[in-house]
């Protein structure tokens, strides 16, 4: 589809962004846009990937009743590897390499953090702000696995290299807060 074509066209072209930006009828057009696009919080402005990562928190609490270590591992591992099809797929349709809006990266993998977080709003919080510090400023191997590795597995592999970096920071702050 080309977002040129007409003036009524579902993509229209962000100047900040200098990409195409999805209508929310094209998003939920297919259910891969639609979980590629984080349920629609992709389509927020500004901060898509926060929004997506706050979708991801609502979500967690909304099922944390059932959730068990297995449910969530198979959740994770399901979600890991559509994620890096259906992402790379609608990255392709749009015809860029990780377009700001696709957010399913950031729910998988704030997720994982969320798992491996002690599970008080507070320790929460903090990652939420870690997970999103690191995913944006994409400190060292994060920026390289983003430079390197195309399509959907490096949109969903840098994502969760700064959950790695989160739960680092998360278990340092745990362990120091034991010592007090």
């Amino acid at each position: 589809m080309n977002p040129d074509s007409n003036e009524h066209s579902p993509l229209k072209v962000s100047a900040r962004h200098r990409t195409v930006w999805p209508s929310l009828k094209w998003v939920l057009s297919s259910p891969n846009r639609l979980l590629a696009f984080g349920f629609g919080s992709g389509l927020l402005r500004p901060g898509a990937g926060t929004w997506g990562s706050l979708v991801a928190w609502l979500l967690w609490i909304v099922t944390a009743s059932y959730q068990t270590d297995l449910r969530i591992a198979i959740v994770l591992v399901v979600g890991f590897a559509y994620g890096s099809w259906a992402c790379g797929r609608v990255c392709r349709s749009l015809g860029v390499h990780d377009h700001v809006g696709i957010v399913w990266d950031e729910i998988v993998a704030f997720w994982l953090v969320l798992w491996l977080t002690p599970s008080h709003w507070f320790w929460q919080l903090i990652a939420l702000g870690l997970f999103r510090f690191f995913d944006i400023v994409k400190p060292g191997g994060i920026k390289k696995i983003d430079a390197k590795i195309k399509g959907g597995l490096g949109v969903m592999l840098d994502d969760i290299a700064a959950a790695a970096y989160t739960l680092v920071v998360i278990a340092i702050l745990v362990a120091l807060g034991e010592r007090m």
